[in-house]
């Protein structure tokens, strides 16, 4: 898959969420970011160059990594009201930062 689709995959998903955010179905634009676009494409990718055993891996560890976003989610969810917004999102995602790191230390 060519880098420039990967970029324009990636631009139109930064659109959405901007389209999206200022309409009246701004609840929409936190569905972006988990439309599996960017799952597809490593998918592919892995599906392509390495084992279907692989690929399985790949997979689950995917289903795990939904673990550090919870984290993220709940983290922004209380710290909005305790900050400012910039604050509160760095906050939330160093909180996922940790969640990750643990996530990969004790999974690999």
């Amino acid at each position: 898959m060519s880098l420039l689709l990967k970029a324009f995959l990636g631009a139109a998903a930064v659109v959405a969420i901007a389209l999206l955010s200022r309409s009246r179905y701004f609840l929409i634009a936190g569905l972006v970011p988990l439309f599996p676009s960017f799952a597809l494409i490593s998918h592919y990718i892995v599906g392509v160059e390495r084992s279907r055993d692989d690929l399985k891996a790949t997979i689950i560890f995917g289903l795990w990594a939904l673990l550090p976003y919870a984290v993220y989610l709940i983290a922004a969810y209380f710290l909005v009201d305790k900050m400012a917004l910039t604050p509160a999102l760095v906050l939330s995602a160093t909180f996922w930062c940790l969640a990750a790191g643990m996530l990969v230390y004790f999974r690999a």
